[in-house]
């Protein structure tokens, strides 16, 4: 059973995130091959943008496939403690969630990209530069589970119990299931971003603007993620001996708050992604939209505020 956990976290940290790869670097490349049949005279700027999208896709298999390689090296001198192989559960859920998420979601600004190059052919290098900052945004989460995973790494030797193998876990799983929402929010306001400037070249300062806002916005839920998972991490103190309810109640404080993110992060990119498309036909109402949109991103977030207090009011119940 150790072997198994063993291999099978190795095998699903970098299968996800390889899986959502292929499918958005497809989903690119068939976009990419509508825009050049639409305008063949910009084919060799769609194809810079397609190839920038698809090398950008990839971040998400890179930092799956390091974290595989390191499972792998470790492997000699994985312990026979259950409890400990158990744990490398949270070190796949933290990468393979937001890398499989992530793989599809990249795909719709890189493919919104080719075709805004398309329709306007004489701003495709700053469509390039445009798609270039916003999918390096959206690679967030991935970073941030990056993170949690090597700090789950270098405290499972420690583990010995039950209550701390579920916590490590729950760390993992706070910050993957937190990544999902805030990953399809970011990708939505995106696409419809490039989208925009296929419809009016001339927006493209305000959009600019705008995006920058609003990208960091939708991104709120995933640092509340982020904070539960640092707090299982390094504000638990540790017990001796088992005590099994608090392990429940960190993987509880976990699951309270990465599902609470979900429609947070998908309804404030759908927010900012409508607004940004009336600011492309109304550049004139920049203001008024812009500030109607992020008024109703801020009450949307709120909603993802009142998931992370249950989560923090279950850890610190533990820790007083």
């Amino acid at each position: 059973m150790i072997e198994f956990i063993n291999y099978f976290t190795i095998a699903l940290a970098i299968t996800l995130p390889v899986l959502g790869l292929g499918l958005g670097q497809g989903i690119t490349s068939i976009m990419a091959l509508k825009a050049i049949n639409q305008q063949p005279s910009a084919r060799t700027d769609i194809v810079r943008t397609a190839v920038l999208g698809i090398a950008l896709i990839e971040t998400a298999a890179i930092m799956g496939l390091f974290i595989a390689l390191m499972l792998i090296i470790q492997l000699n001198n994985a312990t026979e403690n259950w409890y400990s192989s158990a744990s490398q559960l949270g070190i796949a859920l933290a990468i393979c969630l937001p890398g499989f998420v992530l793989g599809i979601a990249s795909s719709l600004p890189a493919g919104a990209a080719c075709m805004a190059v398309a329709r306007q052919p004489f701003l495709g290098q700053k469509i390039s530069r445009f798609m270039l900052i916003t999918l390096s945004l959206i690679q967030t989460p991935i970073i941030f589970g990056f993170i949690v995973a090597l700090v789950i790494q270098n405290q499972i030797s420690s583990t010995e119990t039950m209550r701390d193998c579920l916590r490590l876990i729950a760390a993992g799983l706070s910050i993957g299931l937190g990544s999902i929402g805030p990953a399809i929010g970011l990708a939505l306001f995106a696409k419809s971003a490039c989208d925009a400037l296929g419809v009016n070249r001339n927006a493209y300062n305000k959009i600019f603007s705008f995006t920058l806002i609003s990208q960091a916005i939708i991104e709120t839920p995933i640092i509340f993620s982020l904070v539960i998972s640092l707090m299982l991490l390094g504000f638990v103190p540790a017990r001796e001996g088992e005590h099994l309810l608090e392990g429940i109640e960190f993987f509880c404080a976990s699951i309270c708050t990465g599902i609470g993110t979900v429609g947070p992060g998908i309804s404030s990119g759908r927010t900012a992604a409508a607004a940004c498309r009336q600011i492309s036909i109304y550049p004139n109402e920049y203001s008024v939209l812009s500030r109607a949109s992020m008024f109703a991103q801020g009450l949307i977030e709120t909603s993802a505020i009142y998931a992370v207090l249950i989560g923090f009011a279950l850890i610190l119940f533990v820790t007083q």
